[in-house]
Parts: structure tokens; sequence; C-alpha cells
């Protein structure tokens, strides 16, 4: 009997220890620094920053020939291909603002496993540089530039080599690391990040592809991952956290697991 007292406070001490550190967690949930409300408003001032270019090119069409009093009828004409210059003109400067932003300060992020908060130091760029690309890599996805989306990935941290597509979307460019010879079909998806909101954790890892890989259309490949030389994963294939596919191998489905083909009869 007095074993089974003994036990009552115990009990009952455990169960204020738990009640508190759910409330901690829950105090820890919604404390947010008050800056950050602000992230958001990043995409819209790079915006306007963008259209200065724009605005600039509009002026000296205005001042020097007149173009927008439309004195011919050529004018109205070329006003199509005045604006469609314009847009290109708007879009090209937001990607190598915001890239230049990023290679300038060096805004990047390390491999582990990191809190997710503004506290974290890795976290805090994470959630930057999601700002600052997140928009405009929508806007490649729909216009893709070739050449220009990729010094646009490489000015925020990616490797890529020579003679490679990037045809897909890469969530993480500085963990992702691409060798020569390269080909990335499209809506094929990249990330070297996973979010963990039980745990209030986020895990990234650098994505390494060597040299004369083929990924197909639609696969997925996740943080950790390693293709050694001439791997190819065929479309809609998952590969699949830390996966290692070894050189010179077809790999397909969901896990990725090596395609053997059967000898001819």
């Amino acid at each position: 009997m007095k074993k089974r007292q003994e036990s009552l406070p115990l009990l009952a001490s455990q169960s204020i220890d738990s009640s508190m550190s759910e409330y901690e967690l829950k105090q820890k949930k919604t404390t947010r620094p008050f800056w950050s409300y602000f992230f958001p408003l990043l995409p819209s001032l790079i915006l306007i920053i963008g259209t200065l270019p724009v605005f600039v090119a509009f002026y000296l069409l205005q001042r020097y020939f007149d173009y927008f009093w439309f004195t011919n009828e050529w004018f109205y004409f070329m006003l199509p291909f005045v604006f469609f210059i314009g847009a290109v003109l708007l879009f090209i400067s937001e990607l190598y603002i915001t890239g230049g932003i990023v290679k300038l300060f060096h805004i990047t992020y390390q491999p582990g496993t990191h809190e997710y908060s503004y506290r974290n130091k890795n976290t805090f760029n994470w959630t930057l540089i999601c700002v600052l690309y997140t928009p405009f890599r929508k806007l490649l996805e729909i216009f893709p530039l070739g050449r220009i989306k990729q010094t646009y990935l490489r000015l925020l941290g990616m490797k890529i080599g020579n003679n490679s597509l990037v045809g897909g979307v890469i969530k993480d460019p500085c963990l992702t690391e691409f060798g020569d010879n390269v080909t990335m079909g499209e809506y094929a998806i990249i990330y070297a990040h996973i979010h963990n909101m039980q745990h209030e954790t986020i895990y990234m890892e650098t994505i390494r592809v060597g040299n004369n890989c083929v990924i197909g259309a639609g696969a997925i490949i996740m943080p950790g991952a390693i293709l050694e030389d001439d791997v190819v994963v065929a479309a809609g294939a998952l590969v699949t956290k830390g996966q290692r596919l070894s050189q010179g191998k077809m790999y397909g489905g969901i896990p990725a697991k090596e395609i053997i083909k059967k000898p001819p009869q």
C-alpha cells in the first residue's frame, strides 16, 4: 500500500512534466520573429526593382523617338513586340537580381538536420532562398530559357558540368551537383531537403549526379542520393533518400531498382 502511495506522486510529477513539455512545445511553435512576416513582401520588392530597366527603356523610346505618341501606323504594329521585349527584359532582370543577391551575400545552407526555426542560420538561409527563388522558378517552368536558366542556377550555387541539360525542377540548387553530359527530363524533380513537422526539423543533404547520366521525365530524386557515372533513371522512378545508384546501370520503379534486361531468346 505504501509503495502504491509513493508511486502516485511520481505519476503526478510525470504528468506535470508532460504537460509542461507540451506547453513549451506550443510556445515554441507560436513564437515567431515579427520581421519574418515581411518575408512574403520580398518578391514584390524585387519585382519593383526589376521593372527599373523596363521603365528606362520605355523612357528612352519616348524621349528620343516619341514612340508612345503613335504618330505612325507602324507604331501600332510594333507595339506588341515592344511589350514582349519589355516582358522578357523584366523577367531576365528578376533572375539576375535575385541570383546576384544570393551570390553576392553568399546565401547558402549546409547538409544536416536543422531546427525548423528562424533562429537556425541554415533554416533561415533556406527560407530566404525559397522566398527569392520560388516565384521565378515557377516562371522558368513555363518559359524555359536554356542557358539563362543554367546561369541562374549557377548563381544560386548549383554545380553544373559541361554540356548538361537541366530540364526539370531543382528545389535546392546549392545542394545539387551535376557532372558533364547530364540530361534531366521535363517534370523531373530533385529534392535536397525533407521537412519533419512532428519534430520541427528540416533534413538537408547534397545530391550528386555523375557524368553521362540520364534522369527521365517525372522522376523524383530525394536528399543524399548519389548517381554514379552513366546511370539511367527511368521516367517516373523514385530514387529514395541516401540511395546510391551504381555506375552504368539502369533503374526504374518506386522505389528505384535496377532494371535487368533479359537476354534475347
